[in-house]
């Protein structure tokens, strides 16, 4: 086996999180993926690198002396990477590559960063990882990425990034069945929705950590379900559960969508980018994007203005 850059950021990512679960996660790979590569590094290595434990792994003896040369060269290149980058989008004509988690604004963001760059082809990377979507901007491979990070999960945010805040708090509003009793209410107590179950997207990084801590400090412990967004609105329109949902969310004939009194659940949106570029114009495109979007969605209309107009700000 040939061990390349990528084989030597496996195992700083794998030693810096503590699991190879963990660091799957980050990477966006599969953990049996994962395992199979360090397997192979190992056998080029001639010998163990970590010990697996119960609660995750740790470097042995021969797996230090390998991190102590590799983490400081993945750390130098990602530097490097990240320099060239940032000087070829400076260079006029050149792609502006956008990353970006699930969010109703990208549309009308999309849309004026053409008008505003005529001539610059724009494209646009979706990701469910927020983290997997700022490694690619480390790495040099997207141009700026807008993610969102579940309060009281922080993003492990690769060196060499500069990132600018959106919104602070993003409320996160509940989706239910139109004929859910919930649904008759301007404003749904958290509480309310104790017998009912709630599914989670396991793919949206934070989400389960964020929802279990509000629930706990509610005092409730309902069932929980995973399913991906697409399944997620057909359980919830048979009143099967109810989700969290952002509060840009599209209000549809078959289900309700509502805040949650007194934002117990909240997202920060952020856009990254590489130290040194400049973004003040893709920034205030992405700004009045999301503030048009907003204004879309009477009860986030209402929010805001309720919040003071964290936008305007």
């Amino acid at each position: 086996m040939k061990l390349e850059l990528r084989h030597l950021e496996a195992l700083c990512s794998i030693a810096e999180a503590g699991s190879i679960r963990k660091a799957a996660r980050l990477l966006g790979v599969s953990q049996p993926a994962l395992t199979t590569q360090v397997l192979r590094i190992e056998k080029t290595f001639g010998g163990k690198l970590f010990v697996r434990e119960q609660n995750g792994c740790r470097p042995t003896p021969l797996g230090q002396a390998v991190l102590s040369r590799a983490c400081p060269l993945v750390a130098q290149m990602s530097l490097l990477l990240t320099e060239i980058r940032a000087a070829a989008v400076r260079v006029p004509g050149s792609a502006l590559r956008v990353g970006a988690t699930a969010n109703r604004s990208l549309p009308g963001w999309l849309r004026r960063l053409r008008q505003r760059f005529p001539g610059r082809p724009v494209s646009l990377h979706m990701n469910a990882s927020a983290h997997a979507l700022l490694q690619d901007l480390a790495q040099g491979r997207l141009d700026i990425a807008f993610v969102h990070e579940m309060e009281g999960s922080a993003l492990r945010v690769p060196a060499g990034l500069e990132s600018w805040t959106l919104l602070e708090r993003e409320p996160q509003f509940i989706a239910m069945a139109v004929d859910h009793a919930a649904a008759a209410l301007p404003v749904v107590d958290i509480a309310a929705l104790a017998e009912d179950h709630w599914l989670v997207d396991p793919s949206v990084e934070g989400e389960l950590t964020g929802l279990r801590r509000a629930l706990f400090s509610a005092g409730i412990n309902p069932p929980m379900l995973q399913a991906d967004r697409h399944t997620a609105s057909t359980i919830v329109a048979i009143g099967a559960a109810v989700a969290l949902c952002s509060p840009l969310s599209d209000l549809c004939h078959d289900l309700a969508v509502r805040p949650l009194r007194d934002d117990p659940i909240t997202v920060r949106l952020r856009a990254y980018y590489a130290a040194g570029t400049e973004t003040e114009l893709i920034r205030a495109d992405l700004k009045a994007a999301y503030r048009e979007a907003a204004l879309l969605v009477p009860a986030y209309r209402r929010w805001l203005t309720a919040h003071g107009d964290p936008l305007d700000q």
